[in-house]
């Protein structure tokens, strides 16, 4: 399973940029050739992209001519993607070996990981819990106006994606999509985020918390020392500050789409891959976990 990604701080300027598209090609060739050397029993390969496979990340692209939902048997369209360097150079690799290829394109992955890229998780709790410490309720810090719908995939539903690719017939040589295989919209699952963290839902105040939240380092601290949270004291050593920057992003207000980029999952489903996970309930985990795991005051 390769899953390694690198992003440049502030992601948005580096999903286009030709410098990490390069470097992000290269990290996989310099992993995989010497591995093919030594790796003679090779029998499967998982790549992680995601939806800016279909461009809709790029402004000479977007939502133009794009067909909702996302499938992935629409054509290729052609821009700067190092997901399309590294997919096109597993399958020359690929040329008289006798090991398959699955590409899998899940949409944003929601877990409990750390420092990461592009996990709102951390960055909403740590929000949460300055919030519940001040004795203020979970106010929300997206916008609510016009509907945004969303799609969520859990990110123990993304592996059990991979355990079954790596011996399923029918993944072999296949592109898919992966979401829970509902939608949400943030303002309805808000109130059951607050309810696992012990809170009351607030009023919409809407912040960037990529501005915000490093500001409250101060506030951070002492609610890791006075709960005794095996978090780090550090609020971007917990969340990532690109990780912050993505909540902004997919929280109302952010950057937005004309149109929702709905994912189908039909292809997943034909292929024998059938697990869904209601997204209210994968908050719920989520969120439930972070406390039970010492990580958010319990």
């Amino acid at each position: 399973v390769y899953a390694a990604l690198f992003e440049m701080p502030g992601l948005l300027a580096g999903w286009i940029d030709p410098e990490q598209i390069a470097r992000n090609a290269a990290m996989l060739t310099n992993m995989f050739d010497p591995l093919l050397r030594v790796a003679t029993g090779l029998e499967h390969v998982s790549l992680l992209h995601g939806t800016k496979a279909y461009g809709i990340h790029h402004p000479d692209i977007g939502l133009k001519d794009v067909h909702i939902p996302l499938r992935e048997r629409e054509p290729r369209r052609e821009h700067p993607n190092f997901y399309f360097a590294q997919e096109d150079y597993l399958r020359q690799r690929q040329a008289g070996a006798d090991w398959g290829l699955t590409v899998f394109r899940p949409t944003v992955i929601y877990g409990d990981a750390m420092g990461n890229n592009m996990n709102p998780i951390p960055a909403i709790a740590a929000y949460a819990a300055i919030l519940r410490e001040r004795g203020e309720p979970l106010h929300f810090p997206g916008r609510i106006g016009v509907p945004v719908l969303r799609e969520a995939v859990d990110a123990d539903l993304v592996a059990r994606a991979l355990g079954w690719a790596a011996t399923a017939e029918r993944a072999r040589e296949g592109t898919f999509n992966l979401t829970n295989g509902d939608v949400f919209m943030w303002e309805n699952v808000w109130p059951a985020i607050a309810e696992t963290l012990g809170m009351a839902p607030g009023e919409p105040r809407p912040l960037v918390l990529a501005e915000t939240l490093p500001g409250m380092d101060d506030e951070w601290k002492a609610i890791v020392d006075k709960y005794a949270l095996k978090a780090p004291a550090r609020i971007l050593d917990f969340v990532g500050y690109n990780s912050l920057v993505y909540a902004d992003m997919v929280l109302p207000g952010g950057a937005q789409l004309r149109l929702p980029a709905l994912n189908s999952t039909i292809a997943a489903r034909q292929a024998g891959f059938h697990s869904c996970m209601d997204s209210e309930d994968m908050f719920r985990k989520w969120f439930g976990r972070l406390r039970d795991h010492g990580l958010f005051p319990a």
